[in-house]
């Protein structure tokens, strides 16, 4: 094997070159050792295989043909060096035009990237286009260039979130509508969409397009395979107006779980530096949230709170009870993850969660079957706990749902960005989650308004009344408001004078999905 300093000299390329090819996976991460003695200061060196060389050689000839460092990585993917035909300038020209020029056959550019050394390139000095989207395809966060030379918004971009759909934004009459790969650009995105977004959902919110662009995008919708998520999936499209000068640029798509980062080179650019930024996902994404400016956006807020908690506290050693809270955040997490929540602040044992509308599921009904199967998770703790401690305490959730329009952002500190909402819906639900008691789940009227009627069918809810004989019985599918539900005068109701007419409704059971 080689050392680092080995392969450097031997190559003849710096510390840098060295770190962006192990960052684009040209070369393999190395071997760490101890160093032998009187090998410098350095504890432990990297090593590589010997076959390291060759590869470097193989990209300086390929580089000397012409070739983008993204074409590169894909020769170097085929496996071992090619004989000399297939090294042959004008053949290896003709299959990266196959590439280019494919049937829309875009998730075929996938590469895997591993975390280099160090980060060569920040946000700030990305200078092509670049955009984050949510599932909804809808615009997080762009930056000038994509707003100049991608989206046509180079003024102020909506605070509405909803009016930010990306392929409404390409079909417009804009920069990239004009571009000669226009329909190659739309083709890239809607190979990722496709994953989650059904033609029926892609076609039915985009009532401000011509009825010509809705047949194009539908038209492109079917001609286009579905893309592989991968860490990395890569095109290339030509930026230039029609009958102007060829402006190529690779375009690269990274996955997170808040959204999809696209970042767009231009291919004339020697410099490889955005895949070694590519490559450093926890800081791409952090960064992304920390630009991300507050937006206006629908939601459905979860606050569940564990009854008499403090007197579980109280009762508790405190080992034993960051231990009980713990296993309920890591019982619930999963459920919460499995449909699309988003964390809020945490305050003391309660929870906060943020449902937005996701491109293949209601969120208000993901909002609802996740606080039923809280509710579940919470019974199965119950019963361990009881079994473990003998005693007579019930562990429940008591958990507000309502759904509402509010401005979603982040607060930062110098260790972490925590999402918080501003409006009364966040309050409403904590008030909520306040009234219900014994476990039980309440929601507004107004949030139920939201399903369609079919979706409303999936749920079992309805009011607890007394009859005439004092017996509690449940009338279905109706509503009260707080006020007829307790005693507003009395001081220990007083709290919910605030939510007093507020039409709300209990949960009782909802059809979970197949």
């Amino acid at each position: 094997m080689l050392t680092s300093r080995q392969l450097m000299r031997r190559a003849g390329i710096s510390r840098a070159t060295l770190n962006n090819y192990i960052a684009s996976g040209i070369l393999p991460k190395p071997v760490v050792k101890k160093s032998e003695p009187g090998a410098g200061r350095a504890p432990r060196i990297g090593h590589f295989p010997l076959s390291a060389l060759r590869t470097i050689e193989r990209v300086g000839a390929l580089k000397k043909q012409g070739l983008r460092m993204a074409d590169i990585v894909s020769e170097i993917d085929r496996g071992p060096q090619p004989d000399a035909a297939d090294t042959d300038p004008a053949a290896v020209e003709r299959r990266h035009d196959e590439r280019r020029h494919s049937d829309r056959r875009y998730g075929s550019g996938s590469i895997d990237v591993v975390p280099a050394g160090g980060v060569y390139l920040t946000l700030d000095q990305v200078s092509g286009p670049a955009y984050l989207v949510n599932g909804n395809f809808e615009i997080e966060w762009a930056n000038r260039e994509a707003g100049k030379r991608v989206l046509g918004t180079a003024g102020a971009i909506s605070s509405d979130i909803t009016e930010r759909n990306l392929f409404s934004l390409l079909l417009r009459d804009g920069p990239a509508h004009r571009a000669a790969g226009a329909e190659d650009l739309l083709g890239f995105h809607l190979s990722i969409a496709k994953n989650r977004l059904s033609k029926s959902a892609l076609l039915a919110s985009k009532a401000e397009l011509s009825d010509d662009e809705v047949d194009t995008l539908a038209r492109l919708y079917d001609e286009t395979g579905d893309a592989k998520p991968g860490h990395i999936l890569h095109t290339q499209v030509n930026l230039a107006a029609a009958g102007e000068k060829d402006d190529w640029f690779d375009v690269y798509a990274s996955f997170f779980r808040e959204g999809i980062f696209f970042a767009y080179s231009p291919m004339s650019a020697e410099d490889d530096s955005l895949m070694a930024l590519l490559a450093r996902r926890d800081i791409v994404i952090r960064d992304l949230l920390k630009r991300r400016k507050p937006y206006l956006t629908p939601m459905a807020v979860i606050v569940a709170d564990i009854q008499n908690s403090v007197k579980i506290c109280a009762e508790l050693p405190p080992e034993e009870y960051f231990k009980l809270i713990n296993e309920v955040w890591g019982a619930v997490e999963p459920k919460l993850r499995k449909y699309y929540a988003t964390h809020g602040k945490h305050v003391g044992d309660g929870m906060v969660y943020y449902f937005f509308p996701q491109p293949d599921s209601s969120y208000v009904l993901n909002a609802i079957r996740c606080a039923q199967e809280m509710k579940a998770v919470m019974a199965d703790i119950d019963r361990a706990w009881k079994k473990r401690k003998n005693w007579t305490n019930e562990l429940m959730l008591n958990i507000g749902l309502v759904e509402g329009r509010e401005w979603f952002g982040t607060y930062q500190t110098p260790t972490h960005i925590e999402f918080s909402v501003l409006g009364d819906t966040i309050n409403i639900a904590g008030r909520l989650s306040d009234f219900a008691r014994e476990g039980s789940v309440w929601v507004t009227k107004n949030m139920l308004g939201q399903l369609n009627s079919k979706e409303r069918e999936l749920l079992h809810f309805g009011i607890r009344r007394r009859d005439r004989d004092g017996e509690e019985i449940l009338v279905p599918n109706t509503y009260s408001r707080i006020s007829n539900l307790v005693d507003l005068d009395n001081p220990k109701y007083e709290k919910f004078r605030d939510i007093a007419v507020l039409p709300v409704t209990e949960i009782i059971d909802v059809a979970m999905a197949g």
